[in-house]
């Protein structure tokens, strides 16, 4: 399925193996890593591409879904499931509603996900009339040609997914390497730098950042500082605390402006977890992204975020305290599409207790 501006392949939980190890080799096996091109799996070769949603039915209180997300790394052996993704996630509710795992109300479905990785929940609108989910509809998304139905979004008590708090380290701001930064976490940890502290204006193109290695190299070494001081270790190899730059908005009706980074390649839209993060931290006083961000006032504020695919619009309704935002709810307009269904082919060397005995196990996937 298409998943927001993601994609990849949608599997029940009961279809893979029941231990990580073998789970994470099927999964390498499947996407074809690890390998750049992934010519001998259904990876699209880039990390937008190379996403896999595990889905089940949840038996937790209050859920409806339970969603494990994996980032399968292109040219190493790694799994990661410690970040959530917001994309991917837009796929999930219809997913559990064609493979049976709820039923669908009409004329829309309200799904509530536990996700797995940042033990959080959220809340999924789709639009099923006549108890059958649609994918057609009028709903558009910078990063993705055409319309479709939309997808409705609402990140639940979001902040603190990874991390103690909004503010992992305690403060809006702290000094890595002799520049400001601020470790914000809602939906997803993130460092957010100044582009300009960065050399950069925040408006440069997915191309023109990707180019720049000396850029990546400052980058990885304040993500990897940061990442000690808001208590997740040491993240080398890791994908999380993402990192992104903020810049004042570029057009009349924006707030802010931002890049995020995969971490080692830019985004070429912007993530839907790093979206509610950096509008959060918009509207958090003190933070980078406040200083340059145009915000309103109340406790309800739809920031317009603009990334180099156009813009994302996120609501966020909180409410105060000790001076800093109580994030209550942060909401997002999703699509998703279903592509295709079927099996997935993999070599017995990675499963060889599968009851099936066959020289290739079929997994099935959509």
């Amino acid at each position: 399925m298409r998943g927001g501006t993601s994609k990849g392949p949608f599997f029940l939980k009961s279809d893979l193996p029941d231990d990580d190890a073998t789970r994470d080799a099927v999964l390498l096996a499947a996407m074809g890593s690890p390998d750049p091109l992934q010519t001998n799996g259904i990876g699209a070769a880039t990390p937008l591409t190379s996403k896999v949603a595990i889905v089940s039915a949840s038996q937790r209180d209050h859920a409806d879904l339970d969603y494990l997300f994996a980032q399968v790394s292109m040219d190493q052996p790694v799994v990661d499931t410690s970040p959530n993704c917001g994309n991917m996630l837009s796929g999930v509710g219809p997913f559990g509603l064609e493979a049976g795992l709820i039923k669908a109300n009409d004329p829309e479905t309200v799904i509530h996900i536990y996700n797995v990785n940042t033990d959080t929940l959220i809340e999924a609108v789709i639009q099923t009339p006549n108890g059958e989910v649609v994918y057609d509809g009028d709903a558009s998304i910078d990063g993705v040609p055409g319309t479709a139905a939309p997808v409705v979004l609402n990140f639940l008590d979001a902040a603190g997914s990874k991390c103690s708090s909004l503010l992992p380290t305690g403060k809006p701001k702290d000094i890595i390497d002799g520049i400001e930064v601020s470790c914000v976490d809602v939906a997803m940890p993130m460092v957010l730098v100044k582009a300009e502290d960065m050399g950069k204006t925040g408006y440069e193109s997915k191309a023109e950042l990707d180019a720049d290695k000396a850029f990546y190299e400052k980058l990885e070494s304040i993500r990897l500082k940061a990442s000690k001081l808001m208590g997740l270790g040491d993240a080398t190899g890791k994908v999380i605390p993402k990192f992104g730059i903020v810049a004042a908005p570029e057009t009349e009706n924006g707030s802010i402006t931002a890049r995020y980074f995969v971490p080692f390649t830019c985004h070429s839209a912007f993530a839907v977890t790093g979206s509610c993060c950096v509008a959060s931290a918009a509207i958090t006083p003190g933070t980078v992204a406040n200083d340059v961000a145009k915000t309103g006032n109340g406790t309800t504020q739809l920031i317009g975020l603009e990334h180099p695919s156009g813009r994302i619009d996120v609501n966020v309704e909180f409410g105060v305290k000790d001076e800093f935002p109580d994030i209550k709810r942060v909401g997002i307009l999703r699509t998703c599409r279903r592509l295709f269904e079927g099996d997935v082919l993999v070599p017995e060397s990675t499963w060889p207790d599968h009851p099936s005995h066959k020289q290739q196990h079929q997994v099935a996937a959509e």
